[in-house]
């Protein structure tokens, strides 16, 4: 059997503002790292041992595998980070307050905006500050390749390669890998992995430092899914996450 465990990082200070993040570096908020910790504690309770870890390029995905590694006395275990495991690119929507857009443009365009599987946000310009072509980090990847917004349609267009090509054949040879990421990259995989539709995946709702298990036969066919945690407080935090979206 092989074990893919998927967490959401936790809490960051910007969703504990309600805005829309994207690929904007903010850290963790104090119920965060509480999150963070928390998830490293179930799986070590679980018996929870894996052999490799991956992450995106920023801080608050880096930051929950850090201390859920931390919590299960493993950070010794190698890390890959990717800027494919990045959460979707938000364009212009970044900064900008998820209650506040809802009443400006109505709740079921800022779902569309949210959760929908091929309308992307207005990008973002060139000469934007918050163009990833002008931070340091993504100085190493094809400018051309970089988004200025993204729709979960692109997002699963950029994390097919990785899963692929990397992860995929890792999770063979390794038998189990933790992977801390973002809701929608994470989205754009369970898509994928459970053959979701378009109206599947848009009603899903990945909560902040649960951990999500997949298990596999060693051919890499999916056997199950689960959240590890008490199913009534996880149904809540599902929710929270749905209705972030919605005018007050």
């Amino acid at each position: 059997m092989k074990r893919l465990v998927l967490m959401r990082h936790g809490e960051s200070t910007w969703n504990k503002l309600n805005v829309f993040t994207g690929w904007t570096d903010v850290p963790l908020s104090e119920q965060g790292v509480e999150e963070a910790r928390k998830g490293g504690k179930t799986l070590k309770e679980h018996g929870f041992r894996p052999k490799l870890a991956y992450t995106s390029y920023l801080s608050r995905a880096i930051k929950t595998l850090w201390l859920a590694l931390e919590e299960m006395d493993m950070m010794y275990i190698p890390e890959i980070k990717s800027w494919r495991l990045n959460e979707k690119h938000y364009g212009e929507l970044q900064g900008l307050n998820k209650a506040e857009t809802a009443a400006k443009f109505g709740n079921e365009q800022v779902l569309l905006w949210r959760r929908s599987f091929d309308v992307p946000p207005a990008p973002l310009t060139e000469d934007d500050p918050r163009n990833p072509r002008h931070d340091p980090r993504y100085a190493d990847v094809d400018p051309s390749v970089l988004p200025l917004t993204e729709s979960l349609k692109d997002v699963i267009e950029r994390m097919m390669p990785l899963w692929e090509n990397d992860i995929k054949p890792s999770l063979a040879k390794h038998g189990e890998i933790l992977v801390s990421a973002h809701g929608n990259s994470l989205r754009a995989l369970i898509m994928h992995l459970k053959n979701m539709s378009e109206e599947e995946i848009i009603a899903f709702n990945m909560p902040t430092g649960i951990p999500y298990v997949f298990e596999f036969d060693d051919d890499i066919n999916l056997v199950k899914d689960y959240f590890l945690g008490d199913p009534e407080e996880i149904k809540k935090l599902m929710e929270a996450v749905a209705n972030q979206g919605k005018a007050k």
